[in-house]
């Protein structure tokens, strides 16, 4: 069951109000008082709630590679999380960039997919050694490097650090999917 109490948008407060309407201009599914997601959370501080939609929104739109490697490194990171909504929102996300579902599932399970880009393969092993084992060995930070630049291995470093952010928010608030959807995975 959620944790999170629910306020309409009348019982936000001013502030909240204001950061309500900037966060939720153009997005889709919005109610009243409600964004959806993690954003909710984040409401209950208004100030920091904008701050991090701002800085969202360079990790989803404002990276130096392609969004497939940006999605399969957020997978990564809501498995590790076992992040019910993240994976919901995500999952959908990764195969719109080019994802290959037998890849994802791999993802999902905690398995090592079989890799045919050297691409894929460094940024799933860069996101899983860092929640994994939470170090990166040589080996893989020259994949990393190799495939991204010094420049991409910060970004995919610092994506890994929102999401998990996104992931933990969403988890101690027990935030689910929406009315209707399947979890998963098993609760």
């Amino acid at each position: 069951m959620e944790r999170l109490t629910r306020k309409t948008y009348a019982e936000l407060s001013p502030t909240q109000q204001k950061a309500f309407d900037k966060i939720a201009e153009g997005r889709s599914g919005v109610s009243d008082g409600r964004i959806g997601g993690p954003f909710d959370i984040w409401m209950l501080n208004p100030e920091l709630a904008e701050t991090i939609d701002t800085l969202g929104k360079q990790f989803r739109f404002n990276l130096s590679m392609d969004r497939r490697y940006i999605e399969i490194a957020i997978l990564v990171t809501g498995a590790y999380w076992t992040s019910q909504y993240e994976w919901f929102a995500h999952e959908k996300m990764a195969t719109d960039a080019g994802v290959p579902a037998d890849m994802i599932q791999s993802i999902k399970t905690g398995e090592r997919p079989d890799f045919s880009d050297a691409r894929d393969a460094a940024v799933h092993d860069l996101a899983y050694d860092l929640h994994r084992i939470h170090h990166i060995d040589d080996a893989t930070y020259q994949r990393a490097v190799d495939a991204f630049g010094e420049h991409g291995v910060a970004e995919l470093i610092n994506l890994c650090g929102f999401y998990t952010m996104v992931s933990m928010s969403l988890n101690t608030f027990k935030i689910g999917v929406p009315d209707g959807e399947k979890l998963p995975f098993d609760a």
